[in-house]
């Protein structure tokens, strides 16, 4: 495979106004948009939104949002990062998904995982216990949807279809769908096992550890009788003009936002240290244009990935800062990174 594709995911999270005050979901949604035009206009290769279910963020339909986007973008592809799948149903969710591919002219895509966060199932009535099986039911069916011919499925969680064909058909080949995983093996041969593929959300620690599961994930692949897929790394960053102004703008944001997560989930406070850490040698691209494009570099050359998803969003995050890391993002991290990844690496005798 040859070509790079650099894009961006947003949560939608919710982002504090001029006077420090939470903004409305309603307005965030409005900027969010306005985020992505910019993206459009920049020349950027995908924008991502992801779906949540909680008052910190402000997207529970990303296909709503998309196709808003849609109409105010020309080029840029579009899609969900991630759409829950587990507590959806496949059906609707590809009716969605081919919807939103015939509004924009062909630039949805769709990334399916099971999501890091678990308000969805109660929402929608599953049930927790079965979080594993749902979605390797439902994504069996939804591969099975893919090619486009009448479906006839069974399985244990859901109603059988016989003979079954869904609208509206994408126009042109098939849907693009990628899968989202969070570092387990078995996930990364799931994806390989229906020869989609692959989104490694890498939120933490280095991203060099994941090397093991990118080379699982190809080897698999090669057994099930598939070509060679596509590799993507979703990560965490922002942009500013130095190492210094990146990290002190980004950190009272992500403190408040990992100290909320982790009261939730039992984890102690983090530290600046532990985040200075992150930027330095883990999955935290912050920091000047030349440091995050090094550091994005790096991170496709270890594990073989053809695009690189920057998640720009960090908690409360003013809307002018990421305008800024979307800015240059656009401008000087992707050129640089696409003149490091034109150059190979060093050997030892060069060096």
């Amino acid at each position: 495979m040859t070509g790079y594709e650099f894009g961006l995911d947003t949560f939608g999270d919710i982002t504090r106004g001029p006077g420090g005050d939470p903004l409305p979901h309603a307005e965030v949604l409005r900027n969010l948009v306005d985020q992505a035009v910019l993206a459009d206009r920049l020349g950027l290769d995908f924008f991502g939104v992801g779906e949540h279910h909680r008052v910190d963020f402000a997207v529970s339909a990303p296909e709503v949002v998309l196709a808003a986007i849609a109409s105010r973008t020309e080029r840029i592809h579009l899609g969900s990062a991630v759409t829950v799948l587990s507590s959806d149903d496949p059906v609707r969710v590809f009716e969605r998904f081919a919807t939103l591919d015939g509004l924009s002219n062909g630039r949805a895509e769709v990334i399916l995982g099971r999501g890091s966060f678990i308000e969805s199932f109660p929402l929608f009535g599953f049930d927790l216990s079965q979080y594993q099986e749902l979605f390797e039911e439902k994504l069996e069916l939804f591969a099975a949807l893919l090619p486009q011919e009448p479906v006839t499925w069974a399985g244990a969680l859901r109603p059988p279809l016989t003979d079954q064909l869904v609208f509206p058909p994408v126009e042109h080949g098939r849907l693009t769908t990628w899968v989202g995983v969070g570092g387990s093996p078995e996930s990364v041969v799931r994806a390989a096992r229906y020869g989609l593929p692959l989104v490694l959300a890498i939120i933490g620690g280095s991203s060099a550890r994941f090397r093991p599961l990118a080379d699982l994930y190809r080897r698999a692949l090669e057994q099930f009788g598939f070509d060679e897929q596509p590799i993507a790394v979703h990560s965490p960053g922002i942009v500013a003009a130095t190492d210094d102004e990146a990290l002190d703008r980004l950190w009272p944001h992500y403190q408040a936002m990992i100290d909320r997560i982790g009261r939730e989930r039992g984890w102690g406070p983090t530290s600046r240290d532990h985040f200075e850490a992150e930027a330095a040698q883990g999955a935290l691209y912050a920091g000047s244009p030349e440091t995050v494009a090094q550091k994005i570099a790096a991170t496709m050359q270890a594990l073989g990935a053809t695009r690189f998803d920057l998640k720009y969003s960090n908690g409360t995050l003013p809307h002018e800062v990421m305008l800024e890391t979307i800015e240059r993002y656009g401008t000087e991290v992707v050129p640089r990174v696409r003149e490091l990844l034109a150059t190979p690496p060093s050997s030892p005798a060069d060096a």
